[in-house]
Parts: structure tokens; sequence; C-alpha cells
């Protein structure tokens, strides 16, 4: 019987961690790339270049290096540009950004 238990725990403990790696697993990534080209592509393209504005997620002296840094970015431009965005609106764009260019795991 416990040997029984033991083999069901491990196996719902190994089919959970895959999810677990990312760290924004709930996101909505296809609402993020919706909302990202909506609201940060026209600044980042002035900004930074690239296609997309993309060169400011791939440029070596980036500052986002983790998903919290991520996070706390997006925090800052909503805050900066007055978005008027809500956490999960940012958690969409966050899933979107680690999907398409920083691969957080």
């Amino acid at each position: 019987m416990k040997q029984h238990l033991l083999i069901a725990l491990g196996s719902t403990l190994m089919f959970s961690l895959p999810a677990a790696a990312d760290p924004f697993a709930e996101a909505d990534v296809k609402v993020g790339g919706e909302m990202h080209g909506k609201l940060c592509v026209a600044c980042h393209e002035q900004k930074y270049g690239g296609k997309d504005g993309s060169d400011i997620y791939i440029r070596v002296d980036r500052r986002v290096s983790s998903p919290s840094a991520l996070s706390q970015q997006l925090t800052a431009c909503t805050t900066m540009l007055n978005l008027d965005l809500f956490p999960e609106d940012e958690m969409h764009i966050a899933g979107y950004l680690n999907k398409n260019y920083y691969k957080f795991k």
C-alpha cells in the first residue's frame, strides 16, 4: 500500500515539474503578444530599434536578467506610461516576452 502511494505521489510530482519551470505559466501568451504589439512596440522601436522594438530585449547590456526583474520592469513601464494595466495583464506580457526573448525557467 505504501509503495503504491509513493509511486502515485512521485508520478504527480514528475508531471507537475514542467509547469513549475515556467515562471509565467499562467500567462496567456497570445493575449500578451497582442498587448505588447499595442502598448510597447512603438516606444521600443523608437528608442531601441529592431523588429518590433526587439533590440531592447536582446541587447548585451539589458537590465532584465531574471523573471522578477522582468515583472519589475513591466510594472515600471506601466507606471511611467500611465498604462493602467492590471497585474494579470502585465503577467500576460511577461509570458509573451519570456517565451519569445528571455526563456527564463
